[in-house]
Order: C-alpha cells, then sequence, then structure tokens
C-alpha cells in the first residue's frame, strides 16, 4: 500500500539538489513579502506552524530593516559624493580658474 501512495509523489530526481530553495546571486531577490506568504507542508511529527510562521516573521521583519538601511546608506553615499565633487571645484586649483 505505502507503494502506491509514492506514484503521487513528484519526481524528486528532476529537482536541483537544494530542493530550489536556494536562489542563486543573479535571480530575484526575496521580498518581506515573499517571507511571510511562505507556507509549507503538514507532516506528522513536523514542526510547530506556530513556531516557523513566527520565525518567518521575524526574518521578514529583519530583512525590511536591512533594506531600509542599505537605502538609507546608498543615499547618503550620493548626498557625500555630490559634495565632494562640490569642494573639489571650489577648492582645488583646477576649480580656481
Amino acid at each position: 500500500m505505502r507503494n502506491m501512495f509514492n506514484l503521487f509523489r513528484p519526481d524528486r530526481s528532476s529537482r536541483s539538489p537544494n530542493g530550489g530553495w536556494f536562489r542563486s546571486a543573479t535571480g530575484p531577490r526575496l521580498t518581506p513579502g515573499q517571507i511571510r506568504a511562505q507556507r509549507f507542508r503538514s507532516v506528522p511529527g513536523g514542526l510547530d506552524p506556530e513556531e516557523v510562521y513566527a520565525y518567518l516573521h521575524r526574518v521578514a521583519a529583519e530583512l525590511a530593516c536591512v533594506r531600509r538601511d542599505l537605502v538609507t546608506v546608498v543615499e547618503e553615499n550620493v548626498r557625500v559624493k555630490r559634495a565632494l565633487r562640490s569642494w573639489r571645484t571650489r577648492c582645488t586649483p583646477e576649480g580656481w580658474r
């Protein structure tokens, strides 16, 4: 009877070794919404769904903070570069001409 249930399982030999969970750096970025929306199979004796989803929400919140910080840093970097160019124009001999 067990072998009969295997007929309905997807063929795992065609899947990637990591089961498709890992995406390369060139693939689309994972978003906080995707992390929150992730669902898992129910398995007897498996993980506690409440703990899994609580962790996913924690990871999504961390990812959102990191992305927000990255935007801030990129904006500050642009501001500093502009200020440096302006200073060079005003304060270097080439800028005095």
